[in-house]
């Protein structure tokens, strides 16, 4: 038996068994699962910055939903955040790279 150890969707179960496979799973605690989605979001990011697709952005995307989830916090929460953050500190629209600040006085 192939052991994975890993924070899967919640379809790969049905997925496995599907294919005539047993698997073994548990539910997880809050505490291990919020370690376990932190686990999974460094996971998704190095396979992004390697293959540089739009899946792996997906992944991403539903891992940090995920994070939101085991926090409490509604995804048009975190929305506002992201908005007030953006209003007062913009985005990244404009492709602006920093070289170097001169120091105050």
């Amino acid at each position: 038996m192939k052991e994975y150890h890993k924070l899967v969707r919640d379809k790969i179960p049905e997925i496995i068994e599907a294919d005539g496979r047993i698997a073994r799973t548990r539910i997880l605690e809050n505490e291990e699962y919020r370690k376990e989605l932190n686990q999974k979001l460094q996971e998704e990011v190095a396979e992004y910055l390697e293959d540089n697709n739009v899946e792996e952005l997906a992944d991403i995307v539903e891992v940090i939903y995920g994070i939101l989830s085991s926090m409490d916090i509604s995804r048009e929460e975190f929305e506002k955040v992201r908005t007030a953050k953006v209003e007062k500190r913009g985005a990244f629209q404009k492709r602006i790279f920093l070289e170097e600040a001169e120091e105050k006085k």
